[in-house]
């Protein structure tokens, strides 16, 4: 009786450490997958990343031990994967609440929102005893975030090497706004979603000027000021 209760302590220690290695690699994946977003002052960074991923984890656990520790007493098989799912379904809205949209429209958080469910995800396939693919998995995330963007922005298209800035122009009512766009694309700039509004004393012309990412907002500025029948000018980047 007791060897048995003595065989019982060693599976249970083993277990035991087997979870703690689990959550622990679970732990370590989060801070890698949030540090990178940290780093850039996103409102998702490293402590939820790791808190998602662990908590991924632990759930993954305790779904797979239940599946065949309460399978006999429930005298059917049980689903190990049926809590994961519902991880995965509950995690959308942790990561909708990332995603803002702006004023100006833009969208932002994408990434991020797209990083808490890979931290779920991850988490879930440590908790499911797939280590090495774990592995595999964070070091594509980081390929994809920190490597390949900055290939792309060196080495492919013009077209993603490129940054937008709103621009938003108090100008005189007496001006030709048709050649004032004229001159503003003559400055190498692509303009779109053009608003005009008018009002008592101006007219206000609102809209997204695109240029290379090595030019200055402030540059913007002072190109978008020296335009003839400019009064003001309210720049603000998007990125």
């Amino acid at each position: 009786m007791e060897e048995l209760f003595e065989g019982f302590e060693e599976i249970v220690e083993i277990i035991h450490f087997h979870v703690l290695f689990k959550l622990s690699f679970a732990a370590l994946a989060g801070v890698v997958i949030g540090l990178e977003r940290e780093l850039k002052g996103k409102p998702l960074g490293l402590k939820t990343c790791m808190i998602v991923s662990v908590t991924a984890c632990l759930l993954t656990v305790v779904s797979y031990e239940s599946a065949f520790l309460y399978a006999k007493e429930y005298a059917r098989p049980m689903d190990p994967g049926r809590i994961p799912s519902y991880v995965i379904s509950g995690i959308g809205f942790l990561g909708a609440g990332v995603i803002l949209r702006r004023g100006n429209e833009a969208i932002s958080g994408l990434t991020t929102a797209a990083l808490v469910l890979a931290s779920a995800g991850i988490g879930i396939t440590i908790g499911a005893g797939f280590y090495g693919e774990a592995i595999l998995g964070i070091l594509f995330l980081i390929v994809g975030i920190k490597v390949i963007p900055y290939f792309f922005e060196h080495l492919g298209p013009k077209g993603l090497n490129t940054k937008d800035t709103k621009v938003k122009l108090f100008i005189q009512k007496n001006t030709d706004l048709t050649n004032l766009l004229k001159e503003m694309k003559s400055k190498h700039f692509t303009i779109k979603r053009v608003k005009v509004i008018e009002e008592v004393d101006d007219i206000v012309i609102s809209c997204i000027v695109t240029t290379n990412k090595n030019i200055y907002t402030t540059d913007v500025f002072y190109d978008m000021k020296s335009i003839h029948g400019v009064i003001q000018a309210e720049v603000e980047s998007l990125d």
